[in-house]
């Protein structure tokens, strides 16, 4: 029998879908989309990936920002997305501080976790693609593909990276978008 579940993309939010501040982004104004980024989610949205998006906002947990901002930032990023073509499948968020010792917290796997069930799919067959070394560490913890992308903080982590890390490296997240594409089978 043949599985023919659509392959589950899982994007972190800052550095790979719009630009990062050390300052947290904390209002709708901060959420500004890196170029290419929104027009390669609806890429991968209508080429049959089921597209989400697993972020740390310890700014909720810090005060620095309300749920109700958050969901507001949220809201303009999925109009956004779906201005230009796309969607998102899911929003999955740790609020939490780092040293609050929950699961969900990338290096962590819990959200990775939680999207695997929402999709029923196996954490190990997730594409999860970040800007940032606990990215591809949440990612490696449950044996799902780590891509790392050279925005954001992309360059600083990729000097991080033994040589034989096994992690495919792109420019953007546009160049992502074309090989997984490619590499869907016929």
């Amino acid at each position: 029998m043949n599985d023919k579940r659509p392959q589950v993309i899982v994007l972190d939010r800052d550095g790979v879908i719009n630009r990062d501040s050390p300052e947290f982004v904390k209002t709708i104004d901060e959420w500004v989309p890196l170029p290419g980024s929104l027009e390669a989610i609806a890429t991968l949205s209508r080429a049959g990936f089921l597209v989400t998006v697993a972020t740390n906002q310890s700014g909720v947990g810090r005060g620095l920002l309300t749920a109700e901002i958050l969901e507001a930032i949220h809201k303009k990023m999925t109009d956004s997305i779906r201005a230009a073509g796309g969607r998102l499948d899911g929003i999955f968020v740790c609020p939490h501080r780092p040293d609050d010792g929950c699961n969900c917290r990338k290096p962590n796997p819990g959200m990775l976790h939680q999207i695997a069930s929402r999709f029923c799919c196996d954490p190990a067959g997730l594409h999860v693609i970040g800007d940032s070394i606990r990215d591809l560490e949440a990612a490696q913890a449950v044996g799902a593909e780590p891509i790392l992308v050279r925005t954001g903080n992309g360059r600083k982590s990729e000097k991080l990276l033994p040589d034989d890390s096994g992690v495919r490296v792109f420019d953007t997240l546009a160049d992502v978008a074309r090989a997984l594409i490619e590499d869907l089978p016929l």
